[in-house]
């Protein structure tokens, strides 16, 4: 059989993107999230509690459950990337990872409107999260083999775009013919399609098998067309595995960028994840915006995000990844300075009257700039690491960043719940990402545009 051209490999690869982005979309972001919230929260207040403690009791779970599935992928992304490098495989470690993905999705079909199996809806979403996460540690480690150092920012850029534009696709459809508003119909005015119940919410609920299938049918292009491009030294197994993520984590003592960089994007990163986590569920908890003006919500803040995406491919290319990045974190820490700045009740301290629209308009520019900045710095990121990233050890390297990216996925969860039972505030408990931000863009101080992987080398032992 012929090997598939460069072309069709690059767009297998972004099919990637596109089948699994839905995942990040509907159901962390813009529509199981939000579900899940107000499903917590009248469970509480039909156990007693007043609304605001219930919206705090439940926004306080959803943040255990990100915070123990950040964890669980954090650790384990290094070691099994290091794995992947010493055995030579990566597709068969993707086929585990895509059916976690499927089980872990399909399975939030069961969540009980009722509130009486929310921990098994917690574990179903956090296996299918932990699926999604796991495979594109390894996606992401091929996609230095898709181009040269100037051509990867681009190809990256375009993934993500490509990517947020399924996420997009897959949540209008959502809207017009499954999602169930107050009235019992969908955006579109139609019954839930397939004789869905609008009172059990199962138009609502099937938005996790939709994304199972949804991802399963749109993997067969990358399964197709993309191959493994294997690493350039084998070994036999776990041992191997440890030993080679050890010596890795030892040799970046000599390599002050990648470690910069690494320690960097934990914190940025950390906190566009915090903004990604807690949009939808702020808007759902505070602002009591119902599912359907969340997913509107989400289809703009989609369409930025292909667009700066694409963009930001540009940028990168001509630029570098690094001054995207900047550029990206301030846009992203003037976000969180408006939210903060601003309630129902005034903007920035100027008083507004109790039917003003302008928090909801403000919100919806900023959902805008979410999703647009924070797909562009996701794209200039993976870019900005492919220079950092050893051709002898590029999943074990991506592993690295994965740890980076995952392993203080609890902290953006808990200062924000932090700060808002400390302040009573749920706007002043956004605050904390600002620091996150800034502390990401202190380090990349120390991160040379360029990269250092002309500096790779593993210590013996």
């Amino acid at each position: 059989m012929a090997e598939p051209s460069r072309r069709k490999r690059i767009w297998g690869w972004y099919f990637f993107d596109w089948a699994s982005q839905p995942y990040h979309t509907l159901l962390l972001t813009f529509v199981f999230g939000p579900f899940f919230a107000g499903v917590a929260t009248e469970y509480f207040m039909a156990q007693g509690m007043a609304e605001q403690a219930a919206d705090a009791r439940a926004q306080s779970l959803w943040s255990l459950g990100l915070t123990v599935t950040g964890l669980i992928i954090g650790f384990g992304a290094p070691i099994m990337g290091a794995f992947a490098d010493t055995t030579g495989r990566r597709l068969p470690w993707i086929v585990v990872f895509s059916l976690m993905y499927v089980a872990g999705a399909g399975a939030l079909w069961w969540t009980d409107p009722s509130g009486s199996n929310m921990w098994l809806a917690l574990t179903a979403f956090g296996v299918g999260f932990i699926g999604a996460e796991y495979a594109l540690i390894f996606i992401n480690s091929q996609l230095p083999s898709l181009g040269d150092s100037r051509q990867v920012g681009q190809i990256s850029g375009s993934g993500f775009a490509f990517g947020y534009i399924g996420g997009l696709t897959a949540l209008a459809i959502m809207l017009v013919f499954f999602m169930e508003q107050p009235s019992g119909k969908t955006l579109a005015g139609l019954d839930p399609v397939f004789g869905l119940d609008p009172e059990r919410k199962e138009g609502t609920r099937f938005v996790g098998p939709f994304a199972a299938l949804w991802f399963a049918v749109f993997m067969i292009p990358y399964f197709m067309w993309v191959r493994d491009t294997g690493p350039g030294r084998k070994g036999h197994g776990v041992a191997d595995a440890l030993g080679l993520l050890a010596r890795s984590i030892k040799g970046l003592r000599h390599r002050l960028s990648l470690t910069a960089y690494l320690g960097s994007s934990m914190f940025y990163r950390d906190a566009l994840n915090g903004l990604y986590g807690f949009g939808g569920t702020y808007a759902k908890l505070v602002l009591n915006w119902d599912i359907t003006s969340i997913g509107i919500f989400g289809i703009v803040g989609g369409i930025s995000a292909a667009l700066f995406s694409w963009v930001g491919g540009k940028f990168d290319r001509a630029l570098g990844p690094k001054p995207v990045i900047i550029a990206a974190n301030w846009g992203l820490i003037a976000v969180c300075v408006t939210v903060v700045g601003m309630d129902r009740t005034q903007f920035f301290g100027i008083p507004l009257a109790g039917d003003s629209a302008l928090p909801d308009i403000v919100f919806f520019g900023c959902g805008v700039l979410i999703g647009g900045l924070g797909g562009t710095l996701q794209a200039a990121s993976r870019s900005l690491m492919v220079r950092h990233t050893s051709p002898e050890a590029p999943t074990e390297n991506f592993g690295l960043y994965g740890l980076s990216g995952r392993a203080t996925a609890f902290i953006a969860p808990a200062l924000i719940g932090i700060v808002t039972a400390a302040s009573g505030s749920a706007r002043l408990g956004v605050s904390p990402l600002i620091g996150l931000f800034l502390l990401g863009l202190l380090l990349l101080r120390f991160v040379r545009a360029e990269g250092d992987r002309d500096r790779w080398h593993i210590p013996s032992d």
